[in-house]
C-alpha cells in the first residue's frame, strides 16, 4: 500500500508555472504508475497526466505542452510542473498511483487528498 501527499498548490497568476510535488511512502515507489487528476469547481475529477514506471508519458489534449510530469524514484515524488497556467485550469490537483496500468489514468488504486491551484485572470 502507498501513501501520497500532494503539495505545492498556490493562488497564481494567469500565465504562472507552479510546480506540484506529490510524495509516496513506502519502497516500491518505482514500481508504480503515477498520475495526476484535477477536479474543477462543480465538474467531475478528470486526467491530467501519467508518467509510468518507464518513464514514458501521456497527457491530456488541453495541458500538452504546457504542463511536464515527472518522477524522482530516489526521492519517491512525482512532479507536476505547470507553465502558462490558464484560469481554467483552477481545481484541486490529486496525486494517484497504481500498478500495471495500460491506458493512461486508468486502474489507479491509491489516491492522495489533493492540493488547490487557483489561477486568477
Amino acid at each position: 500500500q502507498v501513501q501520497l501527499v500532494e503539495s505545492g498548490g498556490q493562488l497564481v497568476q494567469a500565465g504562472g508555472s507552479p510546480r506540484l510535488s506529490c510524495a509516496a511512502s513506502g519502497r516500491t515507489f518505482s514500481s508504480y504508475d503515477m498520475a495526476w487528476f484535477r477536479q474543477a469547481p462543480g465538474k467531475a475529477r478528470g486526467f491530467v497526466a501519467t508518467i509510468w514506471t518507464d518513464g514514458s508519458t501521456y497527457y491530456v489534449d488541453s495541458v500538452k505542452g504546457r504542463f511536464t510530469i515527472s518522477r524522482d524514484n530516489a526521492k519517491n515524488t512525482v512532479y507536476l510542473q505547470m507553465y502558462s497556467l490558464k484560469p481554467e485550469d483552477t481545481g484541486v490537483y490529486y496525486c494517484a498511483a497504481g500498478v500495471g496500468t495500460v491506458v493512461a489514468g486508468r486502474g489507479m488504486n491509491y489516491w492522495g487528498k489533493g492540493t488547490l491551484v487557483t489561477v486568477s485572470s
